[in-house]
């Protein structure tokens, strides 16, 4: 069968096309904006089911770690087509295994970070004279939002701890990566997900970043209820390793704040290996790694 996504960049006109093809396509894909990027690029959520209680894959917060939007949306594909059609993904039979399932996507929570990654000086508009001043010109390792502020470190959890440690290691303003911003929840691209998380009900998260095939599944000394069993799942499952972050790792990030807000499980994921940005024909090889756990994190 020939997949309308596949193992190339795309930028965020292409990536809200194919969602908006996506969702043509499949009915019972639902999408919906939760918010708007600094410079006013939409968030997508991407929903299959109805649930009393929610699974959430999130991915790309950093620009550089844009290639996990792509296998992301690679799996929404694919698993449309299978409950389409009746048919089996990862050895399941999707529409059974769904059943009283509800999934949520976000395939891009940092649009502007992807597109400045992707597309330089050009994607950051009025502020491409400070961005670029900001990277020394070097847009290709971009990882924060517009402001400069590293999404993954601006959640609130630990992120006093996290802002010392930032000093630590000479981060005191926007930067091309590891900036939590002046508070938590400063950024509208955390709002979204916050936001999301507390108006839905939430039963885990998973966060796909790259690279380092990883899985870190706890928030300090914070292991909520099934989260070890779920997380050897999903390692036996990809053949990643567990893990547990550090330093400028150990804090201010999307899963450790659900795992602190709701002592519900959540997981952050590194795909793949090498130097992000990784390149987009990995996408498809990648993929097919850990469909297998993409698959088991909706149903667990």
């Amino acid at each position: 069968m020939e997949y309308i996504v596949n193992s190339k960049d795309y930028d965020y006109f292409e990536r809200k096309r194919l969602i908006n093809t996506l969702c043509n396509e499949y009915p019972f894909l639902n999408m919906k904006i939760i918010g708007r990027s600094c410079a006013g690029r939409d968030i997508h959520a991407l929903r299959i089911g109805a649930a009393n209680e929610y699974t959430l894959i999130t991915a790309a917060f950093h620009g550089s770690e844009r290639i996990t939007s792509v296998v992301l949306l690679m799996f929404i594909e694919r698993l449309c087509s299978a409950i389409a059609k009746n048919a089996h993904i990862a050895g399941l039979d999707a529409v059974k295994a769904l059943h009283n399932r509800g999934i949520i996507f976000v395939p891009c929570v940092n649009p502007d970070g992807c597109e400045i990654s992707l597309m330089g000086a050009a994607a950051c508009g009025a502020l491409s004279g400070t961005i670029g001043r900001l990277c020394r010109n070097d847009f290709t390792h971009w990882n924060a939002n517009l402001r400069g502020v590293d999404i993954n470190h601006n959640f609130n959890a630990g992120w006093e701890e996290l802002r010392n440690l930032e000093r630590k290691e000479g981060i005191f303003g926007p930067s091309p990566t590891r900036f939590g911003g002046y508070k938590p929840e400063s950024e509208p691209e955390t709002l979204a997900l916050t936001e999301l998380c507390r108006t839905r009900r939430i039963r885990h998260v998973t966060a796909l970043h790259s690279q380092g095939e990883v899985i870190y599944w706890t928030y300090g000394e914070k292991r909520p209820p099934r989260s070890r069993r779920m997380a050897e799942i999903m390692a036996t499952s990809s053949g990643y390793a567990l893990d547990y972050p550090t330093r400028l790792a150990s804090g201010g990030g999307f899963k450790d704040w659900f795992i602190s807000e709701f002592n519900r499980p959540g997981f952050t994921v590194e795909l793949g290996l090498g130097q992000n940005p990784l390149p987009p024909e990995q996408a498809q090889s990648i993929y097919k790694r850990v469909e297998e756990m993409l698959m088991l994190c909706c149903i667990m």
